[in-house]
Protein backbone atom coordinates (compact mmCIF):
# COMPACT_ATOMS: atom_id res chain seq x y z
CA UNK A 1 0.00 0.00 0.00
CA UNK A 2 1.08 3.74 -0.89
CA UNK A 3 2.21 5.53 2.28
CA UNK A 4 -0.91 7.70 3.02
CA UNK A 5 -0.17 11.57 2.28
CA UNK A 6 -0.63 14.02 5.49
CA UNK A 7 -3.32 15.68 5.84
CA UNK A 8 -3.12 19.26 5.32
CA UNK A 9 -3.52 21.85 8.26
CA UNK A 10 -7.35 22.89 6.73
CA UNK A 11 -7.81 19.37 7.51
CA UNK A 12 -6.18 18.83 10.66
CA UNK A 13 -8.18 21.82 11.82
CA UNK A 14 -11.47 20.68 10.23
CA UNK A 15 -10.99 16.95 12.13
CA UNK A 16 -10.02 19.03 15.52
CA UNK A 17 -13.23 21.05 15.04
CA UNK A 18 -15.55 17.82 14.37
CA UNK A 19 -13.67 16.17 17.58
CA UNK A 20 -14.79 19.10 20.00
CA UNK A 21 -18.09 19.15 18.64
CA UNK A 22 -18.98 15.64 18.95
CA UNK A 23 -17.63 15.49 22.06
CA UNK A 24 -19.84 18.47 23.14
CA UNK A 25 -23.00 16.62 22.25
CA UNK A 26 -22.08 13.47 23.49
CA UNK A 27 -20.64 13.79 26.91
CA UNK A 28 -23.37 14.19 28.98
CA UNK A 29 -24.50 10.80 28.54
CA UNK A 30 -21.48 9.46 30.31
CA UNK A 31 -23.73 10.65 33.21
CA UNK A 32 -26.05 7.88 31.89
CA UNK A 33 -26.43 4.08 32.40
CA UNK A 34 -24.84 1.21 34.53
CA UNK A 35 -20.50 1.15 35.42
CA UNK A 36 -19.76 -2.21 34.69
CA UNK A 37 -15.99 -1.27 35.68
CA UNK A 38 -14.51 1.51 37.76
CA UNK A 39 -11.54 2.31 36.67
CA UNK A 40 -9.04 2.46 39.65
CA UNK A 41 -7.35 5.66 38.74
CA UNK A 42 -10.81 6.69 38.91
CA UNK A 43 -12.85 7.89 42.59
CA UNK A 44 -16.64 6.22 42.24
CA UNK A 45 -17.71 9.44 41.85
CA UNK A 46 -15.46 10.49 38.70
CA UNK A 47 -16.82 7.40 36.86
CA UNK A 48 -18.42 10.06 34.08
CA UNK A 49 -15.56 10.19 32.04
CA UNK A 50 -15.38 10.72 28.22
CA UNK A 51 -12.39 10.53 25.74
CA UNK A 52 -12.57 10.09 21.98
CA UNK A 53 -8.96 9.39 19.44
CA UNK A 54 -8.66 9.69 16.15
CA UNK A 55 -5.42 8.57 15.06
CA UNK A 56 -4.09 8.87 11.27
CA UNK A 57 -2.27 6.15 9.20
CA UNK A 58 0.45 8.90 9.08
CA UNK A 59 0.64 8.96 12.62
CA UNK A 60 -1.05 12.23 12.92
CA UNK A 61 -3.24 11.84 16.28
CA UNK A 62 -6.34 13.94 17.44
CA UNK A 63 -7.73 13.36 21.08
CA UNK A 64 -10.18 14.69 23.60
CA UNK A 65 -11.47 14.43 26.67
CA UNK A 66 -9.95 11.60 29.35
CA UNK A 67 -8.58 10.09 26.15
CA UNK A 68 -4.99 9.15 27.93
CA UNK A 69 -6.54 7.31 31.26
CA UNK A 70 -5.77 3.58 31.84
CA UNK A 71 -8.19 1.46 31.89
CA UNK A 72 -8.29 -2.45 31.59
CA UNK A 73 -9.18 -3.47 27.41
CA UNK A 74 -10.89 -6.25 28.66
CA UNK A 75 -13.57 -8.07 25.52
CA UNK A 76 -11.03 -5.39 23.56
CA UNK A 77 -8.29 -7.57 23.41
CA UNK A 78 -10.71 -10.33 21.85
CA UNK A 79 -9.48 -8.70 18.41
CA UNK A 80 -5.50 -8.95 19.36
CA UNK A 81 -5.86 -12.29 20.69
CA UNK A 82 -7.45 -13.37 17.54
CA UNK A 83 -5.09 -11.65 15.18
CA UNK A 84 -2.07 -13.36 17.11
CA UNK A 85 -4.18 -16.60 16.49
CA UNK A 86 -4.02 -15.92 12.83
CA UNK A 87 -0.40 -15.14 12.82
CA UNK A 88 0.16 -18.48 14.40
CA UNK A 89 -2.02 -20.59 12.93
CA UNK A 90 -3.61 -19.26 10.02
CA UNK A 91 -7.41 -19.78 9.36
CA UNK A 92 -7.30 -22.93 11.12
CA UNK A 93 -8.22 -21.12 14.45
CA UNK A 94 -11.83 -21.06 12.78
CA UNK A 95 -11.93 -25.06 12.59
CA UNK A 96 -12.96 -24.55 16.20
CA UNK A 97 -14.62 -21.05 16.21
CA UNK A 98 -17.86 -19.55 14.59
CA UNK A 99 -18.04 -16.66 11.80
CA UNK A 100 -21.74 -15.83 12.92
CA UNK A 101 -22.90 -13.07 15.20
CA UNK A 102 -24.59 -14.86 18.01
CA UNK A 103 -28.11 -13.69 18.83
CA UNK A 104 -27.61 -14.34 22.18
CA UNK A 105 -25.36 -12.47 25.44
CA UNK A 106 -21.77 -12.89 24.82
CA UNK A 107 -21.43 -14.95 27.89
CA UNK A 108 -24.17 -17.46 27.10
CA UNK A 109 -24.18 -21.02 28.14
CA UNK A 110 -27.39 -22.56 26.12
CA UNK A 111 -26.35 -21.94 23.04
CA UNK A 112 -22.66 -23.41 23.38
CA UNK A 113 -24.41 -26.71 24.34
CA UNK A 114 -27.06 -26.63 21.61
CA UNK A 115 -23.91 -26.04 19.39
CA UNK A 116 -21.78 -28.69 20.68
CA UNK A 117 -19.41 -26.33 22.43
CA UNK A 118 -18.16 -24.89 19.39
CA UNK A 119 -18.46 -20.73 19.79
CA UNK A 120 -20.75 -19.11 17.33
CA UNK A 121 -17.71 -16.27 16.85
CA UNK A 122 -14.11 -15.20 18.51
CA UNK A 123 -15.98 -11.80 20.04
CA UNK A 124 -17.99 -13.51 22.57
CA UNK A 125 -16.13 -15.04 25.98
CA UNK A 126 -16.42 -18.80 25.09
CA UNK A 127 -15.03 -17.91 21.16
CA UNK A 128 -12.03 -15.78 23.47
CA UNK A 129 -11.51 -18.41 24.95
CA UNK A 130 -11.04 -21.04 22.64
CA UNK A 131 -9.04 -18.68 20.90
CA UNK A 132 -6.34 -18.32 24.47
CA UNK A 133 -6.70 -22.53 23.71
CA UNK A 134 -5.30 -21.91 20.45
CA UNK A 135 -2.41 -19.31 21.44
CA UNK A 136 -1.74 -22.18 24.42
CA UNK A 137 -1.21 -25.14 21.82
CA UNK A 138 0.66 -22.66 19.66
CA UNK A 139 3.02 -20.04 21.12
CA UNK A 140 6.03 -20.40 23.63
CA UNK A 141 4.47 -17.45 25.20
CA UNK A 142 0.96 -17.02 24.66
CA UNK A 143 0.40 -13.74 26.98
CA UNK A 144 3.53 -12.28 25.65
CA UNK A 145 2.27 -13.23 22.22
CA UNK A 146 -0.85 -10.66 22.33
CA UNK A 147 1.37 -8.05 24.73
CA UNK A 148 3.96 -8.14 22.61
CA UNK A 149 1.42 -7.80 19.16
CA UNK A 150 -0.09 -4.32 21.10
CA UNK A 151 3.46 -3.59 22.15
CA UNK A 152 4.38 -3.25 18.31
CA UNK A 153 1.22 -1.47 17.36
CA UNK A 154 1.07 1.38 20.17
CA UNK A 155 4.78 1.74 20.58
CA UNK A 156 3.61 1.22 24.37
CA UNK A 157 4.37 -1.69 26.77
CA UNK A 158 1.10 -3.48 27.99
CA UNK A 159 1.19 -3.74 31.21
CA UNK A 160 -1.23 -5.54 33.39
CA UNK A 161 -3.24 -3.67 35.29
CA UNK A 162 -3.16 -5.95 39.01
CA UNK A 163 -6.10 -4.99 40.54
CA UNK A 164 -8.46 -5.87 37.46
CA UNK A 165 -6.89 -9.26 37.18
CA UNK A 166 -7.85 -9.89 40.69
CA UNK A 167 -11.39 -8.70 39.87
CA UNK A 168 -11.71 -10.58 36.82
CA UNK A 169 -10.17 -13.70 38.61
CA UNK A 170 -12.74 -13.57 40.89
CA UNK A 171 -15.78 -12.84 38.74
CA UNK A 172 -14.55 -15.94 36.35
CA UNK A 173 -16.83 -18.63 37.64
CA UNK A 174 -19.15 -18.43 34.04
CA UNK A 175 -15.97 -18.46 32.23
CA UNK A 176 -14.75 -21.73 33.76
CA UNK A 177 -18.49 -23.19 33.14
CA UNK A 178 -17.85 -22.17 29.02
CA UNK A 179 -14.28 -23.92 29.52
CA UNK A 180 -15.47 -26.60 31.18
CA UNK A 181 -18.62 -27.13 28.69
CA UNK A 182 -16.28 -27.05 25.44
CA UNK A 183 -13.83 -29.78 26.95
CA UNK A 184 -16.51 -31.99 27.24
CA UNK A 185 -16.87 -31.23 24.10
CA UNK A 186 -12.85 -31.56 22.51
CA UNK A 187 -12.89 -28.06 21.89
CA UNK A 188 -11.11 -27.14 24.33
CA UNK A 189 -7.17 -29.18 24.86
CA UNK A 190 -5.91 -27.81 27.49
CA UNK A 191 -6.46 -27.26 31.38
CA UNK A 192 -9.66 -25.11 32.20
CA UNK A 193 -7.85 -23.06 34.68
CA UNK A 194 -4.80 -22.76 32.84
CA UNK A 195 -7.32 -21.02 29.60
CA UNK A 196 -9.11 -18.86 31.68
CA UNK A 197 -6.25 -17.60 33.72
CA UNK A 198 -4.29 -16.49 29.82
CA UNK A 199 -8.09 -14.97 29.32
CA UNK A 200 -8.59 -12.79 32.59
CA UNK A 201 -4.42 -11.39 32.18
CA UNK A 202 -5.61 -10.43 28.46
CA UNK A 203 -8.47 -8.51 29.32
CA UNK A 204 -6.36 -6.71 32.53
CA UNK A 205 -4.03 -4.74 30.37
CA UNK A 206 -4.07 -1.46 30.88
CA UNK A 207 -5.03 0.76 27.74
CA UNK A 208 -6.06 4.41 26.91
CA UNK A 209 -8.61 5.59 24.29
CA UNK A 210 -5.61 7.09 22.45
CA UNK A 211 -3.43 3.89 22.68
CA UNK A 212 -6.48 1.65 21.38
CA UNK A 213 -6.79 3.81 17.99
CA UNK A 214 -3.31 3.67 17.51
CA UNK A 215 -3.40 -0.10 17.97
CA UNK A 216 -6.43 -0.44 15.48
CA UNK A 217 -4.74 1.45 12.74
CA UNK A 218 -3.47 -1.59 10.55
CA UNK A 219 -7.31 -3.02 10.40
CA UNK A 220 -7.57 0.22 8.29
CA UNK A 221 -4.00 -0.20 6.63
CA UNK A 222 -4.49 -3.46 4.93
CA UNK A 223 -2.71 -5.66 8.21
CA UNK A 224 0.16 -3.47 7.91
CA UNK A 225 1.16 -1.72 11.30
CA UNK A 226 1.58 1.93 9.87
CA UNK A 227 4.44 3.03 12.70
CA UNK A 228 6.80 0.53 11.85
CA UNK A 229 5.49 -0.79 8.31
CA UNK A 230 5.71 -4.40 9.42
CA UNK A 231 2.47 -6.48 8.10
CA UNK A 232 0.65 -7.89 10.73
CA UNK A 233 -1.30 -9.65 8.91
CA UNK A 234 -2.24 -10.56 4.87
CA UNK A 235 -4.84 -7.85 3.24
CA UNK A 236 -7.13 -10.88 2.76
CA UNK A 237 -7.06 -11.85 6.76
CA UNK A 238 -7.24 -7.67 7.60
CA UNK A 239 -10.18 -8.07 5.91
CA UNK A 240 -11.76 -11.36 7.77
CA UNK A 241 -10.94 -9.45 11.25
CA UNK A 242 -12.65 -6.44 10.19
CA UNK A 243 -15.69 -8.56 8.73
CA UNK A 244 -16.07 -10.37 12.16
CA UNK A 245 -15.90 -6.68 13.97
CA UNK A 246 -18.66 -5.11 11.97
CA UNK A 247 -20.93 -8.40 12.46
CA UNK A 248 -20.50 -9.56 15.92
CA UNK A 249 -18.04 -7.22 17.76
CA UNK A 250 -20.38 -5.28 19.85
CA UNK A 251 -22.62 -7.89 21.73
CA UNK A 252 -26.12 -8.12 20.67
CA UNK A 253 -26.11 -4.23 19.17
CA UNK A 254 -23.70 -5.37 16.06
CA UNK A 255 -26.53 -4.54 13.84
CA UNK A 256 -27.75 -1.46 15.03
CA UNK A 257 -24.02 -0.47 15.07
CA UNK A 258 -23.67 -1.28 11.27
CA UNK A 259 -26.54 0.81 10.83
CA UNK A 260 -25.62 4.02 12.58
CA UNK A 261 -21.71 3.51 12.00
CA UNK A 262 -20.80 1.52 9.22
CA UNK A 263 -17.51 0.90 10.25
CA UNK A 264 -15.91 -2.07 12.31
CA UNK A 265 -15.85 -1.95 15.81
CA UNK A 266 -15.20 -3.83 19.17
CA UNK A 267 -16.63 -2.66 22.13
CA UNK A 268 -15.97 -3.79 25.84
CA UNK A 269 -17.40 -3.64 29.32
CA UNK A 270 -14.80 -1.04 30.30
CA UNK A 271 -16.49 1.67 28.04
CA UNK A 272 -14.59 1.38 24.82
CA UNK A 273 -15.52 1.08 21.56
CA UNK A 274 -12.99 0.79 19.46
CA UNK A 275 -12.97 0.95 15.34
CA UNK A 276 -11.23 1.37 12.10
CA UNK A 277 -11.67 3.16 8.77
CA UNK A 278 -10.23 2.01 5.86
CA UNK A 279 -7.61 3.81 4.18
CA UNK A 280 -8.08 6.93 6.83
CA UNK A 281 -7.73 5.77 10.44
CA UNK A 282 -8.44 4.23 13.38
CA UNK A 283 -10.80 5.19 16.32
CA UNK A 284 -11.84 4.79 19.68
CA UNK A 285 -14.50 6.58 22.02
CA UNK A 286 -14.14 5.91 26.08
CA UNK A 287 -17.40 6.15 28.58
CA UNK A 288 -17.58 4.00 31.55
CA UNK A 289 -21.93 3.81 31.55
CA UNK A 290 -23.38 0.97 29.50
CA UNK A 291 -26.44 0.48 27.75
CA UNK A 292 -28.55 -2.37 28.24
CA UNK A 293 -26.31 -4.16 25.47
CA UNK A 294 -23.74 -4.01 27.65
CA UNK A 295 -21.78 -1.00 25.41
CA UNK A 296 -20.69 2.64 26.15
CA UNK A 297 -23.75 5.01 25.59
CA UNK A 298 -21.17 7.86 25.29
CA UNK A 299 -19.01 6.47 23.12
CA UNK A 300 -21.59 4.27 20.77
CA UNK A 301 -23.46 7.98 20.47
CA UNK A 302 -20.17 9.95 20.03
CA UNK A 303 -18.71 6.98 17.00
CA UNK A 304 -22.52 7.67 15.57
CA UNK A 305 -21.95 11.24 14.69
CA UNK A 306 -18.53 11.36 14.32
CA UNK A 307 -19.43 8.76 11.50
CA UNK A 308 -22.22 11.35 10.16
CA UNK A 309 -20.30 14.44 10.09
CA UNK A 310 -16.85 12.97 8.61
CA UNK A 311 -18.89 10.15 6.53
CA UNK A 312 -17.25 7.69 7.60
CA UNK A 313 -19.64 4.71 6.79
CA UNK A 314 -17.98 2.06 4.53
CA UNK A 315 -21.46 0.92 3.77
Amino acid sequence: MPSPTPPSPDETADLEAVLAEVADRTRHLAEEGEVEEQPEELPSAESARFGLALAELDGTEHVTGDADVGFAVQSVVKVFALTAALQLVGEVVFDRVGREPSGDPFNSLIQLEHEKGVPRNPFINAGALVVCDVLLDAADDPFGAVAGLLADLTGEEAAVNRTALDAEREGSSLNRAMGHLMSSFGNVHHPVDEVVELYVRLCSVTVTTRTLARAARFLANDGVNPRTGAAVLSEPLARRVNALMLTCGTYDAAGQFAYDLGFPCKSGVAGAVMGDVTGRFGVCAWSPPLDEKGNSRAGRAALHLLSERLDLSLL
